[in-house]
């Protein structure tokens, strides 16, 4: 069963058939959110998405990042990602045009942040998920 399903700008759609979502910022005791705490976060995502799908290609969706207070504290300016850290395993049909379409689909874990809770669906999807260059990431496998 599919979450939902994603309008990549390519054209493709693509299925979500499992969703983790997180608060970026959850947890932080101390401090504010710059470079270096986003930069952890970042590749703090990445290497769970890897380890916990192992057997997918994986992707992380560059984040965006703003700067609300140009004023810098001890640790540099104010630097903030978007609120919702988010890893899915997506699916679509096969990227090789020759594999049999009854028997083979393509599969890509991704992580992106976005800015709210909402489950991506449709052309309503974040812009940077659906820019995901699908036939050069993801990876084709027989049912």
């Amino acid at each position: 069963m599919s979450l939902s399903h994603v309008l990549l700008s390519s054209g493709r759609s693509i299925e979500l058939t499992e969703l983790r979502m997180s608060s970026t910022y959850g947890g932080m005791l101390e401090g504010y959110p710059c470079k270096r705490i986003n930069d952890m976060k970042v590749s703090g995502l990445k290497r769970q998405g890897e380890r916990d799908f192992p057997s997918t290609p994986f992707h992380l969706v560059p984040p965006s990042r703003e700067y609300p207070d140009q004023t810098a504290g001890a640790f540099g300016p104010v630097e903030v990602l978007p609120s919702v850290a988010c890893i899915g395993v997506f699916r679509s049909t096969a990227v090789a045009p020759q594999a049999d379409p009854v028997l083979h689909r393509s599969v890509l874990t991704v992580a992106w942040f976005q800015p709210g809770q909402d489950v991506p669906s449709g052309e309503d999807a974040d812009p940077a998920l659906r820019g995901v260059r699908w036939e050069e990431l993801a990876k084709d496998y027989e049912l």
